[in-house]
């Protein structure tokens, strides 16, 4: 038996590694089973190519709880390490670098992945162990095992062990603050969550099922009653993992139910199937696989982030993928694995870092040649699909320049009629009849059909084509199509009156002289209330509607930018609601109102007109609408 003293020169680095490395002490478990992962797949590779005498056979990583010993084992089957490798790999090079490392890193330790790469993973099970015990018996013929001792300070034991089987056992002496890791179920789930794709099968204790070569016999008595024999129980090993995931496969090998059969593997508890799923495979210049999968999304930004895995070499690390996966699509679900991405580091500098980088874009592009496509196969499929993906197509497209530049080829503007256009068709639809007197295409949308109904239906009257766009980002989405596209404006339906939206070269004449106009004015001043509506007089055909409530599109549409995070547009939230109210000069009722004899009965015909029209628009409310009913009632006394 031989004794030494790790090489290091901080007395005891160990209450270090509990304190800096993982802001999680869970994470030993992952990195263990990661060691004997890799210690098998570079044991296949050396028997692969004739490097390796040993048989490699069908190995398997075992984890074994001993509750009254106190002990936590992770046995595999790989390459198995001499005294000297114990030596060299356990108390050198683990070490190298280590206190440069936890100078450089303390800070950042908080959001460290994988600490694999500076031979410290090994060490984490001191974060839940009080003593490691290590047994390791070489691939290469004519070795004896090793056994490797430590109490958690730098001394250590290592003497020869009588292990006959190729591999390493791992003893975890679980320290008094650990025992959560003695128990079955907290096992199971950190294994459920960490190493549930892991490449090599992963046994955790056994189970019963029923014998696949046992049928059993049905008996018949001699009254014709049938007896079925119980079925046959064997027992047998509990794998926890599915070695070959979907994202590791080629798309040629898999059809649709296969990524649908893997979409709730990774989502038990989700009840609906995914709309499409998009297989990212690429080589250079980084390497990447994985499948992203489009749920059906609602209206609200937050409720569906941190649903994308992300695994380095079928090894999870996190589910926030923030940086790495383009903003708009973190609302997408699925896996993401790539041993480029450098996970040892802080969140600030994965963000900077080129590969990454380099990766979201890649990412972005992908998305968009799958979305072109699936709109090129199947344009009634995505059409009937365009309300459950629209959210992250319209995010993309404010947030990606790139997208937006290929989106015109897939994003829909569908119609309040349940017809859909690219903006190209869009185009070439309305700027015959939808084209203003300056030249200009104005583009008619609505936001709600039920609310908005009169004003949809006077545009329909001209035989314009009116949008239904209804999205919590409609407003910043339609400012930067305005800015990007040449010579159009969106005006919702409800900004104004039809003539005033979409302006000809002919006008109504109005049938009021100045005198009554003024005269006019002075009626409406005195009874509609300034601080809520700005009063138009327009001259229109007689049998448009006498009274029309509107809001200015512009003011309308800064408001909800900055209700949905517009920067710079405070200032629009505390202003108070303003509307405007347009009077149609040319209406009966005007004429009415004009030649009423008593001013009494002249302000009760407004305020009934004033009421009749923010009634259409939602506007009436409490006191105002109890006393428009009221009057309503006296009027048709």
């Amino acid at each position: 038996m031989s004794k030494g003293k790790i090489n290091v020169s901080v007395e005891n680095i160990f209450p270090l590694i509990k304190k800096f490395l993982y802001s999680d002490h869970e994470i030993f478990l992952r990195e263990l089973i990661s060691n004997g992962t890799d210690a098998t797949l570079k044991l296949k590779h050396l028997t692969s190519i004739g490097e390796s005498k040993s048989e490699y056979g069908n190995p398997k990583i075992e984890v074994k709880i001993d509750k009254e010993g106190k002990k936590l084992h992770i046995i595999d089957q790989g390459l198995g390490m001499t005294a000297e490798e114990v030596e060299k790999y356990i108390n050198q090079i683990a070490f190298s670098g280590a206190e440069e490392f936890l100078d450089n890193y303390k800070d950042a330790a908080k959001d460290s992945g994988i600490i694999g790469h500076f031979g410290l993973g090994f060490y984490s099970a001191f974060m839940v162990a009080e003593k490691v015990e290590l047994i390791s018996k070489s691939h290469k013929e004519g070795t004896t095992a090793a056994h490797w001792t430590c109490d958690g300070s730098p001394e250590f034991t290592l003497e020869a062990h009588d292990k006959t089987d190729r591999g390493t056992e791992i003893i975890l002496h679980i320290a008094e603050d650990s025992t959560e890791f003695l128990e079955e179920a907290r096992i199971s789930t950190l294994l459920y969550k960490y190493n549930k794709f892991m490449p090599i099968p992963i046994k955790f204790g056994t189970k019963e099922i029923n014998d696949p070569e046992h049928t059993p016999a049905t008996t018949k008595d001699a009254e014709g009653k049938e007896t079925t024999e119980p079925q046959k129980k064997i027992t047998v090993d509990n794998i926890i993992n599915n070695p070959n995931p979907a994202w590791t496969k080629q798309p040629a090998d898999l059809d649709d139910e296969a990524y649908t059969e893997f979409y709730r593997e990774l989502y038990p508890s989700q009840f609906e199937d995914p709309l499409f799923h998009i297989h990212l495979n690429v080589d250079y210049p980084f390497n990447l696989t994985g499948v992203l999968y489009f749920p059906k999304m609602t209206n609200d930004l937050n409720v569906q982030k941190d649903k994308i895995q992300l695994y380095q070499n079928q090894v999870y690390v996190t589910d926030n993928v923030e940086g790495i996966v383009p903003e708009f699509l973190t609302m997408l679900r699925g896996v993401i694995d790539s041993p480029d991405i450098p996970l040892n580091v802080s969140r600030s500098y994965l963000q900077a870092d080129g590969a990454v980088k380099k990766i979201s874009s890649y990412i972005t592009r992908k998305v968009a040649d799958k979305l072109k496509s699936l709109f090129n196969s199947n344009r009634e499929d995505f059409e009937a699909k365009w309300d459950d993906i629209k959210i992250v197509i319209e995010y993309g497209m404010l947030s990606e320049d790139k997208f937006f530049e290929k989106a015109d080829a897939f994003a829909l503007y569908p119609t309040v009629d349940g017809k859909f256009f690219t903006y190209e068709e869009l185009f070439n639809k309305t700027k015959a009849n939808q084209t203003d007197k300056d030249g200009k295409l104005i583009i008619l949308y609505a936001s709600n059909k039920d609310e908005q109904h009169s004003y949809i239906e006077a545009a329909k009257a001209k035989g314009y084509e009116v949008l239904m766009l209804d999205s919590p980002i409609v407003s910043h989405l339609i400012q930067k199509l305005e800015s990007s596209k040449e010579n159009i404006s969106f005006a919702r339906v409800d900004g104004d009156h039809i003539d005033n939206l979409i302006k000809k070269e002919d006008t109504t004449i109005s049938k009021l002289s100045e005198d009554e106009k003024k005269t006019l004015e002075e009626l409406l001043k005195e009874t509609i209330p300034s601080e809520k509506f700005m009063v138009q007089l327009e001259a229109m055909d007689s049998d448009a509607t006498p009274f029309m409530i509107t809001q200015p599109e512009f003011m309308r549409r800064m408001k909800e930018m900055q209700q949905t995070g517009g920067g710079g547009m405070q200032m629009f939230g505390s202003m108070p609601e303003m509307h405007n109210l347009i009077v149609n000069v040319n209406s009966e009722l005007v004429n009415e109102i004009l030649n009423t004899k008593t001013k009494k009965k002249q302000e009760r015909l407004i305020t009934q007109s004033l009421d009749l029209a923010r009634l259409s628009q939602g506007l009436l409310k409490g006191e105002e609408l109890t006393n428009f009913i009221k009057r309503s009632y006296e009027l048709l006394k």
